[in-house]
């Protein structure tokens, strides 16, 4: 059989993660800002759920989304972090096709949910402040099955297609993935068949979730601030209105621009060096996870309060524990 004939029927079930080529010597250093980084990740989510979770006044639409972008937030940086981690400190840097294809799967259809879950959030404050009136008929239970259902269906159809295309291309060259995860176009780049399906695929998602999505997000936080800006008498109440929306949309702007960039980047055939794309790559799903606790927890008056009632609770206890057997005594 010719060598041509071989490489077509030959594809690599074992790949290698090569994220940071330039900074591949001190790798090892590398790791401690992403460790810190899924600390905190871990840290502030976890406790802004606890919160939530144990405070009854808590327990509204708003803040129950919240809880469920949190949750998300921990979960699609696990995917890849404790990975990259590995590789990065021991080396461990091979996984399987369908590791890869499951890695896949999961950090894009996390992401979907994060994307699905910021435009509830802002659709929740828009009908909140611009129809209060109106607030409690339009977001019910009922309204959160549908969001449930609508997020299921659109995600996992989407991502299922997407993951699917790449597991059925063959890899017959190169098996060195560059970046830190596996990002869909960063495997179907490796692939020696034709990848338009591939890329047809990845418009789609860029165009269903960010041409779909932040529109709507930005349509509804103009139309907040301008309601919260002609009702604010003061001029304190008025930045204070405009900081928090702004802030709010800096922070999704952040993670749609970054995410279709270095999506982008490889379907177009942008020439980004290695390691800024990896970095890129990483920061559009870190840099949210880890901000997202201080915006929507320490940042809202209500979770705040309520953190400081778990807290004194808490004190009160332990002081009653103390002194209840110096009293026996």
């Amino acid at each position: 059989m010719s060598e041509p004939s071989l490489a077509r029927n030959f594809s690599h079930s074992t790949f290698v993660f090569r994220g940071f080529p330039e900074l591949h010597q001190h790798r090892q250093l590398l790791a401690l800002p992403f460790c810190v980084s899924y600390l905190l990740v871990l840290l502030g989510n976890s406790l802004l759920v606890y919160v939530i979770h144990s405070v009854e006044s808590l327990h509204s639409p708003m803040y129950l989304l919240i809880c469920t972008l949190c949750i998300v937030d921990i979960l699609v940086v696990t995917t890849i972090i404790p990975n990259m981690l590995l590789s990065l400190l021991f080396n461990l840097d091979q996984i399987s096709l369908a590791g890869c294809l499951t890695q896949m799967f999961f950090t894009h259809f996390l992401s979907s949910l994060e994307s699905t879950l910021l435009l509830a959030m802002a659709l929740d404050r828009y009908v909140a402040v611009c129809l209060p009136l109106r607030y409690a008929k339009i977001i019910d239970t009922s309204m959160f099955v549908k969001l449930l259902l609508f997020t299921l269906v659109r995600s996992g159809s989407i991502m299922t297609t997407l993951v699917g295309l790449a597991g059925s291309l063959h890899f017959c060259g190169s098996n060195t993935i560059q970046h830190g995860y596996c990002d869909h176009m960063a495997l179907v780049s490796l692939a020696c068949g034709s990848t338009e399906k591939n890329s047809a695929a990845g418009l789609a998602v860029i165009i269903c979730f960010v041409g779909i999505d932040i529109p709507l997000i930005f349509f509804s936080y103009m139309k907040i601030l301008s309601v919260v800006l002609r009702a604010a008498a003061a001029g304190e109440d008025r930045w204070r209105a405009f900081h928090t929306c702004g802030t709010h949309l800096i922070v999704m702007m952040c993670f749609y621009l970054v995410g279709t960039v270095t999506f982008l980047s490889r379907i177009l055939k942008i020439p980004i060096p290695t390691d800024v794309n990896t970095f890129m790559g990483l920061m559009y799903i870190l840099f949210p996870a880890t901000v997202n606790p201080v915006i929507y927890g320490v940042r809202t008056k209500e979770i705040r309060n309520g953190f400081l009632r778990i807290f004194k609770l808490r004190a009160k206890k332990r002081m009653t524990v103390k002194v209840s057997p110096a009293v026996t005594a």
